[in-house]
């Protein structure tokens, strides 16, 4: 059961092989498996190969990594980030991101902003979703009043110097985001 869902099961799986909650109980007390938050659970031998990538790629395979720690990603900023910045379905649980560690900051969104400008990445030994740059930097524009200066130029000035960007994608990607003008204004400039 644990292979054939990524590792993470939940409560409900266990319930569905046969084990009540006294069952369940008994195999975290055995270490046989080990809560990583309420009603999910991995096995024990399991944890120690886990990287806290991985954690985030099992935990929310819908999640698209975005802003600082895919800024990050793309070198547009030089900031550890503190927390996974992952843009999911506005519809997604809340209760899903209160998780002890690894620190997960959600960015709702509607699903159709969810569908387009998303690629994959190798993040250490896993591969999981990104936002493309182009779409990256929407989202920064898009955001730029909730993000600190200096990382926000820096994002800017990355984009701007970066081989890989594609500006007409760019500017098809702040049309479905609506913030044309405002990329226009920001972008505009540089290029």
């Amino acid at each position: 059961m644990a292979q054939a869902n990524g590792g993470v099961f939940r409560t409900s799986d266990l319930t569905a092989l046969g084990y009540n909650t006294y069952a369940i109980r008994k195999l975290i007390n055995e270490n046989v498996i080990e809560r990583i938050k309420p009603s999910y659970y991995r096995l024990c031998e399991a944890a120690e190969e886990l990287s806290e990538a991985a954690q985030i790629a099992q935990l929310f395979p819908d999640g698209v990594l975005c802003m600082y720690t895919a800024l990050f990603y793309y070198r547009y900023s030089d900031r550890t980030p503190l927390e996974w910045n992952i843009a999911v379905d506005r519809d997604t649980s809340k209760s899903r991101f209160k998780l002890d560690y690894p620190f997960v900051q959600p960015y709702y969104m509607k699903k159709e902003l969810l569908s387009f400008g998303v690629t994959t990445a190798d993040y250490g030994d896993c591969t999981m979703q990104i936002f493309d740059r182009d779409r990256l930097i929407c989202e920064c524009i898009f955001c730029e009043n909730k993000m600190d200066r200096e990382t926000y130029n820096k994002a800017i000035q990355g984009y701007v110097a970066d081989t890989k960007k594609n500006v007409p994608k760019l500017l098809e990607y702040a049309e479905k985001r609506r913030i044309l003008k405002k990329v226009k204004d920001r972008i505009g400039v540089w290029l």
